[in-house]
């Protein structure tokens, strides 16, 4: 499997589940597919705030960028690639980029203001990131917006700087653990899509690339299971279909992210609605996360 790789910065500003078992060695085999309507395998490594110094995500990056090796390529091959994104910590962005260039990696943002630029102490415009070769900017991640008070409204108005600034917006959605109980996931899932993507054009839908996060499963070492975030993969798809068309529903990639494991991953990447993962812990290992990245059909 060829793998198309961009590292990405940090911007600091009941359920039928599996626990995960042994951990395996990244595969030296494995299966990259593109969907039946041509979308293009995933994969995001979300380092959050981790690790603690600039050596140890160097040596992280690199020890990620050997176990690639040749099987990697750059972001423009699509056809045969896997695209692969890391999330490191805002300050290691350059250094990182120096190490990892070397296999087709580029970088990209965790989170941008909306602003272009002024006195917002603690923030960063996207034309900054850009200008350090950033290219996927996450926006919606659900500490951002239980942790930093990050709303619909501010997400929305991320989501359009992102891509008016050339960039690429990975938008998150998701239901609390309160509200999967409640029954209410579609609801809550459907607004956020819909307040989020407010002002979103068809033509701007082809940069957007969409993580279902079940919030109950991130960090926990739970993860829905395949058949049901299947499932809410294929509702999503409904619901663009009626905000845009069938078109832009069939082509728009939608990741699943939630304590995604090596022992998950087959089974997650198996479901047809779902193109990729968004991985958390299991991506602060550099052989779990190649294991990830080389997922077996």
């Amino acid at each position: 499997m060829k793998l198309s790789i961009a590292l990405v910065a940090t911007f600091a500003a009941g359920a039928s589940a599996f626990a995960p078992s042994t951990a395996r060695p990244a595969a030296a085999a494995s299966s990259t597919a593109l969907s039946a309507e041509g979308r293009q395998p995933i994969m995001a490594g979300n380092w959050k705030m981790n690790p603690a110094t600039e050596d140890d995500a160097l040596k992280l990056a690199t020890d990620f960028s050997k176990l690639l090796g040749e099987e990697a390529c750059a972001m423009s091959d699509f056809e045969g690639c896997t695209e692969v994104i890391l999330f490191p910590p805002f300050p290691f962005i350059s250094k990182v980029k120096d190490a990892v260039d070397e296999v087709g990696i580029t970088v990209g943002a965790q989170g941008i203001f909306f602003e272009d630029k002024g006195a917002y102490t603690g923030s960063v415009a996207a034309s900054m990131v850009k200008s350090v070769g950033c290219e996927y900017i996450l926006c919606g991640h659900s500490e951002r917006r239980s942790l930093m008070g990050d709303d619909d409204v501010n997400i929305n108005k991320k989501v359009k700087k992102v891509l008016e600034s050339g960039m690429k917006p990975i938008l998150c959605i998701g239901e609390t653990k309160e509200e999967f109980d409640l029954d209410i996931t579609k609801d809550i899932c459907a607004m956020q899509l819909s307040k989020d993507l407010f002002g979103v054009t068809k033509e701007q839908m082809a940069d957007v690339v969409i993580a279902y996060e079940p919030v109950w499963a991130i960090g926990t070492g739970l993860v829905c299971g395949a058949n049901e975030a299947n499932k809410m993969h294929r509702f999503i798809r409904e619901k663009l279909a009626g905000m845009y068309d069938e078109e832009v529903a069939q082509a728009t990639r939608i990741q699943y992210g939630g304590s995604v494991t090596p022992e998950s991953v087959d089974g997650l990447m198996s479901m047809p609605e779902i193109d990729g993962c968004l991985v958390g812990g299991a991506s602060l290992d550099a052989e779990k996360f190649a294991r990830i990245c080389n997922f077996e059909l």
